[in-house]
């Protein structure tokens, strides 16, 4: 009788999974975003559920995004691809992704952006960063959120305003996260956090690397994300 081979490559096996999962989590959104076309025939508590779906399937879609990315820098098959784009094009798209969320839940959300503000970064892992950091913010806030894009002493700076109660003290005591010991008591994995934290110091220039800070406070007392490229 054959028996299975007692070494596994469980993270080979993992992010194979994942894939999959992946593939067919975005089915999942595009019939919603079909749905969503046709949302004006659909009862109050309908729209209701269909954001919400939309909301948790991209929060999903993100994560499984960020474990791919995880698996293959580990390997060192995550190359970073750095190219000019229009801080505008980037924003935008993110605004787009949590349109119908914050439009069904009445989030007014902000820009404010100079024009013709370009930069250079790796346009799919900055997008997702963002697009967790405003997701986050809108699972949280009350009424508004603000995304303030400006430089300052040679660095771009994108924040994500919010008119919550902040991010949690346990958070913004750990300048770094250990993905080791995920804080589960706080129903906080960190994984987010990390990835955003790893995307921004592979982004580097003339020494300087990037980074990720979470305050309170900010333009209407709640939390504060700021992603900072040199």
């Amino acid at each position: 009788m054959s028996q299975l081979p007692r070494t596994i490559d469980f993270a080979s096996v993992l992010a194979s999974t994942v894939h999959d999962m992946k593939n067919s989590l975005c089915m999942l959104i595009q019939s919603a975003e079909l749905i969503q076309q046709e949302s004006r025939q659909l009862s109050e508590p309908a729209k209701d559920e269909l954001a919400r779906l939309s909301y948790e399937a991209n929060r999903l879609n993100s994560n499984l995004l960020q474990l791919l990315s995880l698996y293959r820098l580990e390997r060192n098959q995550l190359p970073v691809q750095i190219d000019e784009y229009y801080l505008s094009d980037v924003i935008e798209e993110v605004l787009l992704k949590n349109e119908y969320f914050s439009q069904q839940r009445k989030v007014s959300v902000n820009v404010q952006q100079p024009a013709e503000l370009y930069w250079f970064f790796d346009y799919d892992l900055i997008i997702n960063l963002l697009n967790d950091a405003v997701a986050n913010a809108l699972r949280y806030c009350r009424q508004q959120i603000l995304l303030h894009v400006f430089t300052d002493n040679h660095s771009l700076v994108i924040e994500v305003h919010d008119d919550g109660e902040g991010f949690p003290e346990f958070m913004l005591q750990h300048d770094a996260i250990d993905m080791n010991s995920p804080d589960l008591a706080n129903n906080h994995t960190g994984l987010g956090i990390f990835f955003a934290k790893l995307i921004a110091s592979a982004h580097s220039n003339k020494g300087q690397s990037g980074r990720v800070t979470l305050s309170n406070g900010g333009r209407f007392g709640g939390g504060v994300f700021r992603l900072t490229l040199p």
